[in-house]
């Protein structure tokens, strides 16, 4: 491996880099975007569930409460006092804050996978500008002399590609991931502002009428 490297130049420093970054963000982002950091099931606003088992969970289940969606529910219901309007700028503030660490480095993985193919043809042509600079100086026309440079072209070439190719697949996963957590997020959100607000004007008029 390390011969791969020396042979490859200067080049292979960055692109070693590359994929040192590249490994350590989808590692990252695999543990981080688990659904039960995000989206926790037994928090979840489901058909025919009430929103009292919901606060039960959310009071009671410590890993539920440091979950993407369960800080925006608590902060849902810590802003309850203040008013419909409030609770919801609350919840909607919080979300955005949660969505930006959800996104955190996939953008960084993209500009990897760009890069690296970039920094291999980089390689190439610098392979091959010194493959030709060697047998016009040389003392001799022999072709081998060009061997190491044209070594040096392929090697960064492929080590650009091999590293740009998953990177690129691991950028689109987790965009992916991403889009569908945010899609799932707000209609939860949505669901349960909604019950709040409604369990409150259920109970006043429960009031009234008692």
């Amino acid at each position: 491996m390390w011969e791969l490297v020396k042979a490859g130049g200067w080049l292979m420093l960055p692109l070693v880099l590359c994929s040192i970054f590249t490994v350590a963000i989808s590692v990252e982002r695999l543990i981080r975007l688990k659904s039960s950091l995000v989206l926790p099931k037994n928090l979840l606003m489901k058909k025919g569930r009430s929103l009292d088992s919901v606060l039960d969970v959310l009071e009671k289940d410590k890993e539920a409460q440091q979950s993407t969606l369960g800080y925006i529910f608590q902060d849902g219901v810590d802003a309850f006092p203040h008013g419909e309007e409030y609770a919801r700028a609350q919840m909607e503030a919080t979300a955005s804050r949660e969505i930006g660490y959800l996104e955190k480095y996939i953008n960084f993985l993209g500009t990897l996978s760009a890069v690296a193919p970039l920094l291999g043809l980089l390689g190439t042509v610098v392979g091959i500008i010194e493959s030709f600079l060697v047998l016009d100086l040389g003392s001799n026309s022999n072709p081998a002399m060009m061997i190491p440079g044209i070594s040096k072209a392929l090697i960064t070439t492929a080590v650009g590609m091999v590293i740009a190719i998953p990177a690129l697949f691991a950028y689109r996963y987790f965009q992916r991931v991403v889009q569908v957590y945010i899609a799932e997020l707000e209609q939860q959100s949505t669901l349960f502002h909604a019950a709040l607000f409604y369990q409150k004007h259920d109970q006043a008029n429960q009031k009234k009428a008692g």
